[in-house]
């Protein structure tokens, strides 16, 4: 297993040199001071141009390709300034770290497509609804695939009998995005569907307690449905190192560790 963290910030008398590899090598973490804190930006290549990847807080990411823009979970906690307003929101689930009207209205545009499951249609009426299992195609400078991947609690919950995400309710979405298959988690633990996921290139798994897993059931997770390169997110409480060193005997794993403001 590879352990990718960001560089370090690099003397002034550098800047130029960096920002001139970063271009050249496109796999490599970027970093911009279009924000008040410097982003950790990664560029994936796909059969239909570069994908960017960009960690902003907790489970919210920014994804970039062919001129589109695409935001999972947008949370008004986050650092949106300098990023380009968005084409498709996908929401998780209800709680307000997933489901922020605040941290949506930041990104969206008059025409931007919101996808979420029946539970988030009830408060954004315009979402389109996707269900666990559902499936669905966008033209957006290319195609892009959409499938609902069930998220939910096996044994927590805040009491006897109830849990934190009960099944049916929310989405974990796999994304194709030019032939790259790129899996967000949402909350939720181990469940099944996970563990039966195929041909996953770039996954993010959550990790915090109470509410979904421990660093260490997120490591075995991984194991079972064997991602490409993993970053963990979502995990405030938990120490993504630990994390890293569950996986460190997983040589075709990459696990990618960043910064979520």
């Amino acid at each position: 297993m590879k352990i990718m963290n960001a560089p370090k910030s690099l003397p002034v008398l550098f800047t130029l040199f960096v920002f001139a590899a970063c271009f050249l090598l496109p796999a490599s973490v970027q970093q911009t001071q279009s924000s008040s804190k410097p982003r950790e930006i990664d560029i994936e290549k796909t059969a239909s141009g570069n994908l960017k990847i960009v960690p902003i807080t907790h489970a919210s990411v920014m994804l970039e390709w062919r001129g589109k823009e695409i935001y999972i979970d947008p949370w008004s906690q986050g650092d949106y300034s300098g990023l380009a307003k968005s084409d498709l929101i996908l929401i998780t689930d209800i709680h307000p770290d997933h489901m922020d009207l605040k941290g949506i209205a930041a990104v969206k545009d008059t025409d931007t497509i919101i996808i979420g499951p029946e539970a988030v249609a009830k408060t954004i009426p315009e979402a389109q609804i996707l269900r666990n299992g559902e499936k669905t195609s966008l033209i957006m400078g290319g195609t892009l695939t959409i499938e609902a991947v069930p998220m939910y609690n096996l044994t927590r919950g805040p009491s006897p009998g109830e849990f934190y995400h009960p099944k049916g309710r929310g989405n974990g979405y796999v994304l194709d995005i030019g032939g790259k298959r790129l899996y967000f988690s949402g909350d939720t633990e181990c469940v099944p569907e996970i563990k039966s996921l195929e041909r996953i290139d770039i996954a993010f798994l959550c990790m915090n307690l109470p509410y979904t897993m421990t660093a260490q059931e997120a490591a075995d997770c991984v194991k079972t449905f064997r991602p490409m390169i993993v970053y963990p997110y979502h995990y405030r409480g938990q120490d993504p190192n630990v994390f890293a060193d569950a996986l460190k005997g997983e040589k075709e794993i990459e696990v990618r560790i960043r910064k979520w403001y």
